[in-house]
């Protein structure tokens, strides 16, 4: 499933469409009306966590890429696309997709603070939720979109080796700096997940995810599907600390 850094890239590709007009629309989508999709002014690109947002005068169009969905632009794959957008500068296209259509102004849909990829991101906000659930797992935590919007399994395995905490410990076992810590990284890991992957070097760089081999100690990394949401989780046991 595409995270927050992936979606913030395929805003910035698709940017060049803002103020264009939709001159075709077409695609297998039967959530939305695709035929009304044409000639409708694109008055914005944006994205909240793992949500693309195309912004129309009076609703928007949400595209969530699931675990499988993917896009082209000015390309196209053999599949059929649940969306393809005609304009005068080029063509986009979303494949095995979540196509949804979002008539109320997207501020009030959206809260913003919760979007880990976003300037507004409220680090406070965040330890006040984390705090509320003080009997969840810490992996659980960081996949829960409502905190950390745009974060998943990558993130999730990536954070807690840089912050040494196990991914079973309890959020209201951990000391608050280490909590506060574990928020910090998140946005920290955002960034550097955003600059790989801009650079194609991302899985270069994971210390984590999908390894065998501890980098700090050595030992071999445990591969488990944990907690309630059971994705697949790669750890530690040495240098990982378990806060039960």
């Amino acid at each position: 499933m595409p995270e927050g850094p992936s979606i913030i890239i395929l805003k910035e590709a698709a940017i060049r469409f803002k103020g264009h007009t939709i001159a075709e629309a077409e695609g297998s989508a039967k959530t939305i009306e695709i035929p009304e999709l044409a000639g409708q002014k694109v008055t914005d690109i944006r994205s909240w966590g793992k949500h693309f947002l195309i912004c129309f005068p009076k609703f928007s169009i949400r595209i969530h890429l699931l675990m499988f969905g993917s896009y082209t632009i000015d390309e196209r794959k053999p599949a059929k696309p649940r969306l393809r957008l005609f304009f005068d500068n080029g063509e986009m296209s979303f494949y095995a997709c979540s196509v949804r259509r979002i008539d109320l102004p997207l501020d009030e849909v959206y809260d913003w603070s919760a979007d880990v990829m976003n300037k507004k991101f409220d680090t406070r906000k965040a330890n006040r939720k984390l705090k509320k659930e003080p009997s969840a797992f810490i992996c659980d935590a960081i996949l829960d979109q409502n905190i950390f919007a745009g974060a998943g399994n990558i993130f999730k395995n990536e954070v807690l080796f840089r912050a040494r905490v196990h991914p079973l410990s309890r959020i209201g076992s951990l000391p608050d700096a280490k909590r506060r810590q574990i928020v910090k990284e998140v946005i920290r890991y955002g960034k550097d997940f955003l600059r790989w992957k801009r650079a194609f070097v991302l899985r270069k760089h994971w210390e984590a995810h999908t390894k065998k081999t501890c980098p700090r100690d050595g030992s071999p990394f445990t591969k488990a599907y944990l907690g309630k949401t059971e994705r697949r989780t790669f750890f530690c046991g040495v240098c990982q600390k378990l806060y039960a």
